[in-house]
C-alpha cells in the first residue's frame, strides 16, 4: 500500500491554524467529510472517542488520530501541519504540530493496521518530520510527503 493510495493533494492542510486538540480534530473531520461524504460531526465524534481511550500523540510533535467508519469504502488520510503546536496529551507531553489522521472502513482490519504502521514509521523518522516542517508555505507539501514515503519504501 502506497501513501498515494491513502491521501490525495486536497487532503493536505499545509498551515492549519488551531489553538486546541479539539479544534484540530474538528478541522481534520471537516476535511475528511469533504473527501469521503461522511458526516463531519460523526468523524469528529469518532476521533474524539479514540482520543479518550488514550492520546494518539506519539511523541516528537506528531499525532496519528484514527477511527473506523461503517460507511467508508476505502482508507482515507488527512495530513495537517499546524501553524503553531497545540497540547495533545502526547506520550512525551510535547505539543503537536504534525497530524496524520487515518479514516478506515470498519472491516479493513489488516489494511488499517498496515496503513497505521506505514504512517507511524514515516513520521517516526526525525529527518522526515524535519523535512515536512521545513517545506515553505506555498510549496507542495503533498509532494514532499509522498516523495519522502517513496524514498523510505525503496
Amino acid at each position: 500500500m502506497d501513501l498515494q493510495d491513502i491521501i490525495q493533494p486536497k487532503a493536505v492542510l499545509p498551515y492549519l491554524r488551531a489553538s486546541s486538540k479539539k479544534q484540530v480534530l474538528q478541522e481534520v473531520a471537516t476535511t475528511g467529510a469533504e473527501l469521503t461524504d461522511l458526516d463531519g460531526r460523526m468523524i469528529f465524534d469518532t476521533l474524539l472517542q479514540r482520543e479518550r481511550l488514550g492520546s494518539t500523540g506519539v511523541g516528537h510533535g506528531v499525532a496519528i488520530p484514527h477511527g473506523k467508519f461503517a460507511e467508508l469504502p476505502q482508507i482515507t488520510g488527512v495530513f495537517a501541519r499546524l501553524a503553531k503546536p497545540v497540547p495533545f496529551d502526547a506520550m512525551d507531553d510535547m505539543p503537536v504540530d504534525i497530524i496524520f489522521a487515518l479514516l478506515a472502513p470498519e472491516g479493513s482490519g489488516a489494511d488499517h493496521l498496515k496503513a497505521l504502521s506505514k504512517i507511524a514509521r514515516l513520521l517516526r523518522d526525525e529527518q522526515t518530520v524535519a523535512r515536512l516542517r521545513a517545506v515553505p508555505e506555498g510549496e507542495d507539501l503533498f509532494s514532499a510527503l509522498t516523495l519522502t514515503a517513496q524514498d523510505q519504501a525503496a
